[in-house]
């Protein structure tokens, strides 16, 4: 019991807590609000922790299985967090812009992402070298072009098996690739979004950069300590 209550006290401390105001509160996340102050909802920490217990364990059950997990967060203020959490641990991320059709037309995003491999490598062993100033110019501005909306999937060789969403209003179209292609879903469900849209909805604070960090910490750890 100690430990839910100091795990439900560092939401709270994260502002995991905080939803939106009365009127933009979706009427399917009205069952996880505890309470309104000031006409602002409050959500109830204490199914944030149990949903966001059940999240953490398929992701565990992901990574035992060799599954592979992409994280989509294109809204400025997680980005740049997401990024870096994931390139130092290994994790395919999405945090520029969502590639339309990366689920529904993989095979397509597939070819940008070998060309960006094949780029990527003939710079690094210098047969940019080969070509004139300009093209070598064009070449770069090109690899940089890829490299910003593709350097965080460049290990997928397939449609990823699941994906962790933040803010399903700003990912609204990575949802819906996923629901046609029947990809699983974990995402932060602030109070202003349906969760039955995705499958492990984790209800919090999507607005704040403590309470993402907190989400994003906890479930990249939950992914890197999973046996495998």
């Amino acid at each position: 019991m100690a430990k839910i209550d100091q795990q439900i006290e560092e939401l709270f401390n994260a502002k995991a807590h905080l939803g939106h105001k009365k009127n933009r509160v979706h009427p399917k996340a009205k069952k996880y609000i505890y309470t309104f102050e000031n006409g602002v909802s409050i959500i109830d920490l204490a199914q944030t922790l149990a949903l966001l217990e059940k999240a953490k364990q398929f992701i565990r059950d992901l990574k035992k299985n060799n599954k592979t997990l992409v994280f989509v967060a294109t809204k400025k203020i997680a980005a740049d967090f997401v990024k870096k959490s994931c390139e130092e641990n290994n994790l395919s991320f999405i945090t520029t812009k969502w590639p339309a059709g990366f689920l529904t037309n993989f095979e397509m995003i597939s070819k940008n992402i070998k060309k960006l491999n094949t780029m990527k490598k003939e710079k690094e062993t210098g047969g940019f070298n080969q070509y004139v100033k300009h093209e070598q110019v064009k070449l770069t501005k090109e690899l940089n072009k890829l490299e910003k909306f593709y350097g965080g999937i460049t290990n997928l060789n397939k449609i990823p098996d699941a994906l962790f969403i933040i803010d399903l209003k700003k990912e609204k179209n990575a949802v819906s690739e996923a629901r046609k292609m029947q990809v699983s879903t974990i995402a932060i469900t602030d109070t202003n979004v349906d969760p039955e849209l995705v499958d492990y909805p984790i209800p919090g604070n999507d607005d704040s950069l403590s309470s993402i960090e907190y989400f994003v910490k906890d479930i990249i750890a939950a992914w890197t300590t999973a046996e495998k």
